[in-house]
């Protein structure tokens, strides 16, 4: 286990719990969650601002110990933007040695070349509406593999269009294993975006919604 200076270091929790993967290409499948607090940033339709603050101090232990006693091999760490705190890495490798399938749902915002190439990292790209677009670190995609994924929340049509010229700029699809398209929940009917991707004959890219929402209600923590 990852210590420093004999400590062994901690990382600031908000939540740990099973249930079923919401969105990417492992939608519904069972998977547990570990939620890291805090993010440097502030999108517009953030449906996680609770994990802006507070959460718990685990050691990495602990955290692994949680995650063992649900006894399911596929786990995500998520957030608020997990790799914000400097110990998420050290968490991701101990999964890995431990033979965890492991997930990473991060924001395009923070580097991700020290995430171990075992975790399968899930890249949200902001778009225009987001607020948060001008924070987008371009670099990270020299450091996905072909087994990442790629998401851009869309909000309306410009959000779109601007997807659609950022996967063409950067030829997205050749470089992983899927690109996703996901309307905001509430603001954007999927119907349109679907409408949108079809009538553009975008077959390489995924529509995707965001599973939990429909199967819970949108503000339901811990599922």
């Amino acid at each position: 286990m990852t210590k420093r200076s004999g400590v062994e270091e901690k990382l600031l929790v908000t939540e740990i719990f099973l249930s079923i993967q919401g969105e990417s290409t492992w939608m519904g499948c069972p998977c547990t969650f570990i939620r890291l607090t805090g993010c440097p940033l502030r999108c517009i339709y953030c449906d996680t601002a609770y994990a802006f603050s507070g959460g718990t101090k685990l050691t990495i232990s602990e955290i692994i110990e949680t995650v063992e006693n649900f006894g399911c091999r596929l786990v995500e760490v998520t957030g608020g933007e997990p790799l914000a705190q400097k110990g998420t890495v050290h968490l991701l490798e101990e999964l890995v040695e431990r033979q965890y399938t492991v997930l990473l749902e991060t924001s395009g915002a923070l580097a991700v070349k020290d995430v171990p190439p075992q975790v399968h990292k899930i890249m949200d790209i902001k778009t225009p509406t987001s607020g948060e677009s001008e924070n987008n670190k371009w670099e990270n995609l020299d450091f996905l593999s072909p087994h990442d994924e790629i998401k851009f929340v869309i909000g309306d049509r410009s959000d779109y269009d601007w997807a659609k010229n950022i996967c063409s700029q950067y030829a997205l699809t050749s470089k992983v294993k899927a690109v996703l398209f996901s309307p905001v929940f509430g603001r954007l009917n999927p119907q349109t975006l679907v409408s949108w991707l079809l009538e553009d004959r975008l077959f390489e890219i995924r529509f995707q919604l965001q599973l939990h929402k429909y199967i819970w209600h949108p503000d339901t923590r811990g599922v």
